[in-house]
């Protein structure tokens, strides 16, 4: 790369990282509210909770990259062209397309990230956060009991403990059931334990007293323990088995699914393997949508009133591809076997890169000329 082009590319690189950050800033915070207003609320780790929201910054990441990349390939033009330097280089005889040089590379430089982030980084995080969220669902004393509250998991259904012990004891328990309606009975217990069976978690409670009232004569019953077990599956929904995501697996798991694979993500091979060539179409879009930042401002010539409707064409055109990629993958998932229609989006950008580079060039105006004096 010539000096000129290592200029523009140190511009673009340094653009690039400011939006970059501040984009993926804005996604992330919005996503960590949610997820510490969703697990907080229920008692849950909040390392945990902030380990969910860091894993959840590559996936964040493919979203915006591309509109930061956009951003930078627009800003750094319009600035090249306010501080007259695209004149003057275009005075010394350098072209549209020989301009779009540095542009094209940097595109590539982020398609490459695209890559790493899409078959690398973000299947690696999907894993991390499969496991947080299947351990933040198996802690049933984190996720239901809390200590000096009273707790209803399911409709009916009381829970309150006085203290959690160190060794996760519960103290002083209390449970009320009343989701038969005809029937209300109340659990206390002065200790009890959550332990694990093959049928499901069980509450076994020591040194209690079971009561029970029949609602419609009045009578109550009453019970008294050493011991007593109670299913905890007969009180709370236990959750159900978690579906494999299919965004936590390998490309190459995808390219070639197993039957296990198939039966677990409850996804068919053709949609699975759509999946795949979606995250290298997320990459080409990519180097698309940067050179539309370049290609779409170098279209008239000089105007003292700046870039403004250029930009907006810009913006227009990206619009466009983007719902060209919208109508491919739809079709694409009508059909999964119509996979190849995920690269129309990328086909459809190239072109229209090519054909305002060719009109940035004067090549209309010119051809526009030979066939008039023709």
């Amino acid at each position: 790369m010539g000096r000129f082009d290592r200029y523009i590319l140190s511009h673009l690189i340094r653009v690039f990282g400011f939006f970059a950050l501040v984009l993926v800033g804005i996604y992330w915070v919005n996503r960590a509210v949610i997820l510490l207003d969703r697990y907080l609320s229920e008692g849950q780790s909040g390392g945990m909770v902030l380990e969910l929201t860091v894993l959840s910054i590559p996936a964040i990441m493919t979203i915006v990259l591309p509109v930061a990349g956009f951003v930078a390939a627009a800003y750094t033009t319009n600035r090249l062209h306010a501080d007259s330097e695209l004149v003057v280089v275009q005075a010394t005889g350098y072209s549209a397309f020989r301009l779009a040089r540095p542009f094209a590379v940097f595109g590539m430089l982020l398609a490459g990230l695209m890559l790493a982030l899409g078959h690398l980084v973000v299947p690696l995080s999907f894993q991390q956060m499969s496991r947080i969220e299947a351990e933040l669902a198996e802690a049933i004393s984190a996720r239901l009991l809390v200590p000096g509250t009273f707790q209803s998991p399911t409709d009916g259904v009381t829970v309150y403990v006085r203290d959690i012990a160190s060794d996760g004891t519960l103290e002083g328990l209390l449970v009320t059931d009343r989701r038969e309606g005809i029937r209300e009975t109340t659990y206390s217990a002065h200790r009890a334990l959550l332990v694990r069976h093959d049928e499901g978690p069980r509450l076994v409670m020591f040194d209690g007293m079971a009561q029970t009232i029949d609602t419609r004569t009045g009578r109550l019953a009453t019970t008294v323990y050493d011991s007593f077990t109670v299913s905890i599956g007969t009180l709370v929904s236990a959750p159900a088995q978690r579906r494999l995501d299919y965004r936590a697996l390998p490309t190459l798991s995808l390219l070639s699914p197993t039957p296990e694979i198939v039966e677990r993500s409850g996804r068919s091979e053709d949609y699975l393997f759509r999946e795949a060539h979606l995250r290298v179409t997320e990459a080409l879009l990519s180097v698309g949508a940067v050179l539309v930042g370049f290609s779409a401002l170098m279209l008239g010539g000089f105007s003292r009133f700046g870039l403004w409707r250029q930009i907006l064409l810009a913006v227009l055109l990206v619009v466009v591809v983007k719902l060209t990629d919208n109508a491919a993958i739809d079709v694409a998932r009508e059909d999964p076997a119509n996979w190849p229609a995920v690269y129309l989006s990328s086909a459809f950008a190239l072109l229209l890169n090519l054909l305002l580079l060719w009109l940035g060039n004067g090549s209309f105006g010119a051809w526009i000329h030979r066939r008039q004096a023709a």
